[in-house]
């Protein structure tokens, strides 16, 4: 009874007239609820983006953290502990190479005042140290081709280690930091600085401060006169007088070392995936100074540093993590998140052949002087050693101890190879008679950057470690060496 009323009030003209009303006012109530809710879904959405790009950027500072107390950890093992390292700072000084021949530990360890030895805890280090990998078991299943080299080669003698200037690593896969212009002088990132260091009048100085506010003093096209803030230096290059620095957000500083102020400013991308990974700088076949820039973004950028303008941008389907120019400036090896490296045409930046050998991600490559070898260094522990002359294959498979090999560098005479373990290793290659012996550089630190003079004379190792950051200057062992007092 009750549902038929129901159903004649609905029939009668002036009820379907509040129907028709409650239902305009229902769809309008519901237009502003969907307009609201499409407000609060953005506002979600955006804040979800922030806070996970906000989480990926703290993962990766603390995971640079961790990895950064890893060895005052390993001084807490050694029985120092942090606290007692902070207090032992002031009496912890450099050391000389007389000072080593005469027992005295390069870094200043105290090892004999210590619950072990020097050799049980370099053992441990071997048994314990985790290596870094984006492909599992990369480092195990490329030991069967390494090839057994004979580790009795004496090529650097140790000179000194100083602790005036101690060089830090901001991105735990990334050690271009540490470069040498002389026998003499090098630089070297610490912390938000880029310092020159002189081992011939043991001075420090700063050359580039980019904790504040950097803008270039001078006005070119394509130059950013806004300049930066507050830029985190994740790769350094230089050469001669010219000095580029490279940032997490895509920016390049360049400054030249005989002229005030900074020359010119530029971000590669404005993507989200921006670190500049490498910067070679090199002359190109016209005379003019240029650099390459390799990025996170997949692409290497080429700059000519006359005119101060980007002249190509290559692109590849992964992050380019480092890139080498052959001698002749013809060929380009490019290594990235990727197993296979490839080897292009340096003005067309089309594939010339593909790399096949390594099983993970390579951070290093560099090119022999002669420009038919050249060398690239990957996460499963090993370097290969490529000739342009056949590249079905590599010539040598060179092991790691510890991790990934990060960094490579010849000697400008191509006799020597210096490839960089993430920690605790230098390994220096003879590499005019097949890279069959090698000098084994031994110590404990993370690495940030290995660097030969161009004379070759020289050989500097940027150590990062909290309590025993250093530089470590090792010169090339003569027949004629003059006695440490001359």
């Amino acid at each position: 009874m009750q549902t038929l009323f129901v159903l004649f009030s609905l029939r009668s003209p002036y009820s379907m007239l509040c129907v028709r009303a409650r239902l305009c006012m229902y769809c309008l109530i519901c237009s502003r609820c969907l307009l609201v809710l499409l407000c609060i879904v953005s506002y979600v959405v955006a804040a979800f983006w922030f806070y996970w790009t906000t989480l990926v950027y703290m993962i990766n500072i603390y995971y640079n953290l961790i990895i950064n107390i890893r060895f005052s950890f390993s001084c807490t093992f050694l029985g120092l502990g942090f606290l007692g390292s902070l207090l032992q700072e002031n009496r912890i000084t450099d050391t000389t190479a007389a000072e080593a021949r005469r027992g005295k530990d390069i870094q200043g360890i105290p090892w004999d005042r210590l619950s072990i030895s020097r050799e049980k805890y370099r053992q441990t280090r071997l048994e314990q140290y985790k290596n870094y990998e984006n492909i599992p078991q990369s480092g195990e299943m490329s030991e069967k081709e390494c090839k057994v080299t004979d580790k009795g080669g004496k090529y650097y003698d140790f000179w000194q280690n100083t602790r005036s200037v101690k060089s830090t690593i901001l991105h735990f896969q990334l050690r271009n930091l540490v470069w040498s212009t002389s026998k003499h002088d090098v630089y070297l990132v610490s912390h938000y600085s880029i310092v020159h260091w002189s081992s011939l009048n043991s001075k420090r100085s700063e050359v580039l401060n980019v904790s504040g506010h950097v803008a270039p003093c001078e006005k070119h096209p394509g130059s950013l006169l806004e300049g930066f803030t507050h830029t985190q230096i994740s790769t350094l290059a230089v050469r001669d007088n010219l000095l580029i620095a490279g940032g997490f957000q895509g920016e390049l500083i360049c400054k030249y070392l005989d002229r005030p102020g900074i020359s010119f400013c530029t971000r590669t991308t404005y993507e989200d995936n921006a670190i500049t990974n490498a910067v070679e700088i090199y002359e190109h076949p016209s005379g003019a100074v240029h650099f390459m820039a390799s990025n996170n973004d997949s692409g290497i950028r080429d700059f000519d540093m006359e005119t101060f303008q980007l002249s190509k941008h290559f692109s590849f389907p992964w992050p380019v993590n480092h890139t080498s120019l052959s001698p002749d400036g013809k060929q380009l090896v490019i290594v990235g998140d990727n197993p296979e490296g490839i080897l292009v045409d340096s003005q067309t930046g089309k594939t010339i052949t593909t790399l096949h050998g390594h099983l993970d991600y390579s951070f290093a490559s560099a090119w022999h002087p002669d420009g038919h070898i050249f060398a690239t260094g990957n996460q499963d522990k090993t370097c290969r050693v490529w000739d342009v002359r056949n590249l079905s294959k590599s010539v040598a498979v060179l092991k790691g101890n510890l991790g990934a090999i990060r960094s490579i560098r010849f000697t400008s005479d191509g006799q020597f190879m210096a490839t960089a373990e993430p920690a605790d290793f230098v390994h220096v290659y003879d590499a005019k008679h097949g890279f069959e012996k090698e000098q084994e550089i031994d110590f404990f630190g993370e690495i940030s950057g290995v660097s030969f003079s161009p004379d070759t004379e020289s050989l500097f190792i940027g150590v990062w470690d909290r309590t025993y950051g250093s530089l470590l200057q090792l010169n090339r062992r003569r027949n004629y060496m003059y006695l440490d007092c001359l």
